[in-house]
């Protein structure tokens, strides 16, 4: 299939299941436009401000039970895998690799093009005022109470930690119980199968979120473009395309590199090899949904089963340099625009906290925007916070999606590649198109 049908099907799933929520885009603007924020109209934009905010706070009920149930079975995963000595340590130090350098590239493109400024007319002074003195408070306590705040990440009462949103100590306690339920054994499975159970409906309500953004995305733009008129979208096109640059960064450079350096995989044969599956990670928005074709794909050019049954699936579970880009800019965008001072340790902060965030998001279309309240959180904020700035996200949350998926597809080809070259687990004669896999013995 040419690359130019592919870009028309791609084109054509994105349509498809994201329809709704560009419908609701553009109702939102027409609504903006037709009926700006005015005294006459403030019952019409009372109701769009709760649809809105409901549809945030729905976003946030689901933060809690994704994060634990991901990383629970993330690692559940990794431990009951009889492949975790040959193929892991390679497995966490590529996939470690490719998420620092992702984050270390946004925070550096953000700090550069500083797209959070052109936004920052947009907030009202005294709540910027307020966010910035909180965020002072809050690393000065950290500065001073280092001992402090690193005692605190070990939860006393992992229930209270979960109660108070506390989402650091929460992911090192459910790290620690995951690894201890991986040791011991198959008395442990029924209680992993219950994690399995959450995940898998915590997924099903997020996707039940995803059909309420149409609504939630309409109020939420109706509101942007009705308070400060359609330049809005010119106010934030900075932020879409310091995002859009960073992702082309790590396709197109980080991870040629990667290959070049530690394997002889050629770059234009994998990528052309696995160019189906990415076309439908932009269609979908989705690395779970894609799973399936992304492992076909790389088998059929001769990359072992055992190597692709092994690191796609944790891949499309815990790999995500995609989102941690989109959250990392996302939260540095939103500081700017409060006019928050980012001070190297708060960036490096923000940074870790992206590569948590991302990991524990689930490979369904929305979830790198829910997740984003992990790092807020973290920092002493919330989307409540920053209502007109997460709002202001949402206008452009649907196509970055999908752009950041196939960000996210591809790193986990690229890993599976290095991984299979390196244990000589690649088929070059089925790889290069000389012979079909299964002839290729």
């Amino acid at each position: 299939m040419g690359i130019h049908m592919q870009l028309i099907i791609a084109l054509l799933l994105g349509i498809k299941r994201n329809g709704h929520i560009f419908i609701g885009l553009l109702l939102g603007i027409a609504v903006g436009i037709l009926y700006p924020q005015t005294v006459e109209h403030v019952r019409v934009y009372n109701i769009l401000n709760f649809v809105g905010q409901a549809f945030i706070n729905i976003i946030q009920m689901v933060v809690l039970p994704l994060v634990i149930s991901a990383i629970m079975i993330g690692i559940a995963n990794i431990g009951d895998s009889k492949l975790l000595t040959k193929f892991g340590a390679k497995m966490f130090l590529y996939y470690s690799i490719i998420t620092v350098t992702a984050v270390s590239v946004a925070s550096g493109l953000a700090c550069l093009i500083k797209p959070g400024f052109s936004a920052a007319g947009l907030i009202n002074s005294e709540i910027s005022n307020q966010l910035q003195t909180h965020v002072a408070e809050a690393m000065a306590y950290q500065h001073h109470n280092a001992f402090q705040i690193l005692m605190d990440l070990i939860p006393r009462n992992p229930f209270a930690a979960v109660s108070d949103g506390k989402m650091i100590p929460v992911i090192i306690f459910v790290s620690i119980f995951a690894i201890a339920l991986c040791r011991t054994g198959e008395i442990a499975r029924p209680l992993i199968s219950i994690f399995e159970s959450i995940f898998a409906a915590t997924m099903k309500v997020t996707d039940w979120i995803m059909y309420l953004a149409a609504p939630g995305v309409f109020a939420l733009t109706a509101t942007s473009v009705g308070s400060f008129g359609v330049g809005v979208f010119n106010d934030i096109s900075k932020y879409a395309l310091t995002v859009i640059a960073a992702l082309a960064i790590q396709f197109f450079i980080v991870y040629p590199v990667l290959l070049k350096v530690f394997s002889k995989v050629p770059v234009f044969t994998l990528f052309a090899a696995v160019s189906e599956a990415l076309m439908v990670a932009f269609g979908t928005a989705s690395s779970s949904a894609t799973l399936p074709l992304t492992i076909t794909c790389c088998e059929k050019r001769g990359i072992s089963n055992r190597v692709c049954s092994f690191v796609l699936p944790l891949g499309a579970t815990l790999n995500m340099d995609g989102t941690a880009i989109l959250q990392t800019v996302a939260v540095i965008f939103l500081a700017q625009m409060y006019g928050i001072t980012l001070t190297p340790l708060l960036i490096l902060e923000i940074a870790f906290l992206a590569i948590v965030a991302s990991s524990t998001c689930a490979g369904i279309p929305g979830t790198g925007m829910i997740t984003i309240a992990l790092i807020l959180n973290a920092i002493g904020l919330s989307p409540e916070h920053m209502a007109v700035g997460f709002a202001l996200l949402f206008t452009l949350e649907r196509f970055i999606d999908m752009l950041r998926t196939v960000c996210n597809v591809t790193s986990d080809v690229v890993v599976t590649a290095l991984i299979a070259d390196n244990e000589n687990e690649i088929n070059y004669d089925a790889f290069n198109g000389t012979v079909q896999p299964e002839k290729a013995n």
